[in-house]
């Protein structure tokens, strides 16, 4: 029997339309087989496809989340996680100022501020490493100054410039141990420029990825002599603002998320 369910496209840590990153989300009662999850984000072919489902009388959570890429489930994601709350408080009623959800990453927040919602989500500090042989190629030719692993890889670069002109080597990517690549630098429009590839999920090149600033906000923090709050750029073709904070273990990064469209799916 089909069964139709509503959806919705939102962009997320997107200052003007068009920007951000896309996600969609998905609203569930009871969770649907992972098969036709996953079937759902292949079909919807964005970076992200959150779905969430209710949970009743607890005071730890008050919704299920997961993520899905079109090719893996994951267990982070910042943006379609802005995507999901901005969701619940503009389009579904949810009338307190935080939304908590349970997740594989552990309980996250997500709190409506103004025009933003800030996630606060945990830090996943890197450890500096030796850059690996061949990574300056598969960048186009530009030398890492550092390099760092943590669930994700991060090479250091000299300027936001470099970030700009990288060209990379999606192969040598998705070959790397980790999570993709994450590049970064300080910024010229704000604290911190990056771009994250993620071709080991389906995605080449993710527009603005709240997940990989868990990292990036902690180191450039101490680089930055302890400044905690960081305004980071993600200077992706779309480009996204977050205005991130570190907090002990957590990271919390907030943006603006906009309601691009509004439907049902049949599956």
């Amino acid at each position: 029997m089909t069964k139709s369910l509503p959806l919705y496209q939102l962009d997320a840590f997107a200052e003007a339309p068009f920007a951000g990153n896309p996600a969609a989300v998905v609203p569930l009662d009871d969770w649907l087989p992972d098969t036709v999850l996953h079937a759902i984000a292949a079909e919807n072919n964005l970076s992200e496809t959150a779905f969430f489902v209710p949970i009743p009388d607890t005071e730890q959570a008050d919704f299920h989340l997961r993520w899905f890429t079109p090719t893996v489930e994951v267990d982070l994601c910042g943006h379609a996680t802005l995507a999901t709350a901005g969701t619940l408080f503009d389009h579904l009623g949810f009338e307190k100022s935080t939304v908590r959800f349970k997740s594989q990453s552990g309980t996250l927040t997500a709190t409506r501020q103004g025009n933003r919602v800030e996630l606060d989500f945990p830090a996943r500090p890197g450890t500096p490493t030796r850059v690996p042989d061949g990574l300056a190629a598969a960048l186009g030719g530009i030398e890492p100054v550092g390099f760092l692993r943590a669930m994700n890889n991060m090479a250091v670069l000299q300027s936001e410039a470099e970030v700009r002109a990288v060209k990379p080597d999606l192969a040598y990517i998705a070959a790397l141990d980790g999570d993709g690549l994450i590049v970064t630098a300080p910024g010229e429009d704000g604290d911190v420029a990056s771009r994250y590839f993620a071709p080991h999920a389906g995605i080449d090149e993710d527009p603005v990825t709240g997940s990989a600033h868990c990292t990036i906000v902690p180191y450039w923090a101490e680089r930055f002599g302890g400044k905690t709050q960081l305004h980071c750029r993600q200077v992706s073709a779309r480009g996204g603002d977050l205005f991130c904070e570190l907090a002990g273990d957590r990271v919390r990064m907030a943006g603006t998320v906009r309601l691009y469209l509004e439907g049902r799916i049949h599956v």
